[in-house]
This record gives structure tokens, C-alpha cells and sequence, in this order.
């Protein structure tokens, strides 16, 4: 859990270049690198910019590590959705 935890935060880290936040053209870069497989329209800029829009919560036009946490989770919840019915445990 460790590891996964500080791949996260290094992943953000990288990817901000130093920024505290990722600007559009960051975040579009590490939606497409890291998380091609999990999601859908990863290579469609238009869906990129409105997933970037839903997550930017203060409207900076930037996504900042809280942000970022947002979709983590709901990709993490998403996963575990699959896999629990995929398992046969879903209510």
C-alpha cells in the first residue's frame, strides 16, 4: 500500500514539473501515459478537457493535488465495482 501511495504522489509530482498544479496540457499528457488502460477516450481531447473541467473544483483551470485525488478515487471505486461483480459479490 505504501508503494502505491507514494506512486501516486510521485506521478502528480513529475508530472506538475514543479507546478503545484497540473495545467491542461499536464494533465492531458498524464491521463493518456498513466491511465490509458483503466479509461476510456483517453486519446479524445475533448473528453479529456471536460474530465479536467469536472475535477477542477475552484475553477483555476488547473488540477490540483486534491483534484487529482478525486479521480483516483472514483477510479479506484470504479475498479472495485468491476471487480466485485465480476466476483459474484456485487448487491
Amino acid at each position: 500500500m505504501e508503494s502505491a501511495i507514494k506512486t501516486l504522489v510521485t506521478t502528480f509530482l513529475s508530472s506538475t514539473k514543479g507546478k503545484d498544479s497540473l495545467d491542461n496540457k499536464s494533465f492531458k499528457k498524464l491521463v493518456q501515459k498513466q491511465l490509458g488502460g483503466m479509461m476510456k477516450d483517453t486519446n479524445n481531447s475533448a473528453a479529456i478537457n471536460e474530465m479536467q473541467e469536472g475535477l477542477d473544483a475552484n475553477s483555476d483551470g488547473k488540477v490540483s493535488f486534491q483534484e487529482y485525488l478525486t479521480l483516483i478515487g472514483y477510479l479506484a471505486n470504479s475498479l472495485s465495482q468491476h471487480e466485485c461483480e465480476s466476483n459474484g459479490t456485487a448487491s
